[in-house]
């Protein structure tokens, strides 16, 4: 026993080193991949355009103020691709919201205002969703046209021309005020992502989003309603991208079919670099906020750099070649 004692003990050490190794070995990076990324990022532009304000307090609060809206809708984009789905009409949605809000508002007062808002959510997410789950159109399809629609609407309704809002106190609550130091937009993100970070991982509606996106067959055995959730998501999805028209309309104080233009390609940016799978099944709330300051800062720090408009876009274009080349399945 002595001797079994004895020459177990040296063996330790080495064994213990070997299970280090093991777990180093299976240590999934791309998990964490995104948080290192925004890391290096701010790193890079902080030492690169330090001298030109890019860590000055306005402009690090700029960045999380253009990165708020965008973070809203892709709270809701996380959802539709963690079921397998995808919604192309969230920036058309958001601009069509901003429009009806403004029109509302200036005839009816606030609270028309609101409900005008929300009602284009709640009408083209019920179009979207039961396109979808009951006749069984492929999302790609429905909501690429809904963009068109959404669009045209908009432009249609105002003549192409600006919808001024005129009420501070709709302005302060959705995207101008402030509640002490901390823009309300940034707290309206905040919202967002903690409700929907939280649903997604702790409720039973959550559990079945990635249910029905990992595997729909299997999610139909267990008894779980996949028509159903996937009805709910796309709702879910274009509600919130009017709740962030509202924002766009509250901070800009007007309404415009432009508002929300490409913010579906950002969203979807967002959500994959967050790490959410691509082919559904897994999604990460907290993760899509990461990935929308990660574009953020690019997007914020290109402009200091003295980049255009077009080369902006080609940088975004570049993210989401990245994104989906990142992405794998579950």
């Amino acid at each position: 026993m002595t001797q079994s004692a004895t020459t177990g003990a040296p063996g330790a050490p080495g064994q213990n080193a070997v299970a280090r190794r093991g777990r180093l070995a299976t240590l999934d990076w791309r998990r964490y991949i995104i948080y290192i990324g925004v890391v290096v990022v701010f790193l890079f532009f902080a030492v690169l355009l330090g001298d030109q304000g890019f860590l000055s307090k306005n402009n690090l609060l700029n960045i999380f103020r253009q990165t708020a809206t965008i973070t809203v809708i892709a709270v809701g984009m996380t959802y539709v691709i963690a079921c397998a789905e995808i919604d192309l009409s969230v920036g058309s949605v958001a601009g069509l919201s901003s429009v009806c809000t403004a029109m509302a508002l200036s005839r009816y007062g606030i609270a028309a205002g609101i409900l005008a808002g929300l009602a284009v959510g709640l009408v083209i997410g019920s179009i979207n969703g039961g396109l979808v789950s009951m006749l069984g159109i492929p999302s790609f399809l429905v909501t690429l046209g809904m963009l068109g629609i959404a669009a045209g609407i908009a432009q249609w309704i105002t003549n192409s021309a600006p919808q001024p809002i005129l009420n501070d106190t709709f302005n302060s609550i959705f995207g101008s005020g402030n509640i002490g130091p901390v823009p309300i937009l940034i707290i309206w993100m905040g919202i967002f992502v903690a409700i929907g970070a939280v649903i997604l991982a702790k409720t039973r509606f959550g559990r079945q989003v990635l249910a029905t996106g990992g595997n729909r067959t299997a999610a139909d055995f267990t008894g779980v309603n996949t028509k159903r959730i996937k009805f709910q998501v796309l709702l879910l999805c274009s509600v919130v991208a009017s709740v962030a028209g509202m924002l766009y309309a509250g901070r800009l104080q007007s309404g415009r079919f432009q508002w929300g233009a490409g913010d579906e390609l950002s969203a979807i940016a967002a959500v994959i670099l967050g790490g959410t799978s691509l082919f559904g099944g897994a999604g990460s709330v907290v993760g899509t906020l990461m990935g929308a300051l990660l574009i953020g800062l690019i997007n914020n720090g290109l402009i200091l750099a003295g980049l255009d408009t077009s080369q902006q876009q080609i940088i975004r274009g570049l993210i989401i070649i990245l994104a989906v080349a990142m992405a794998r399945r579950k």
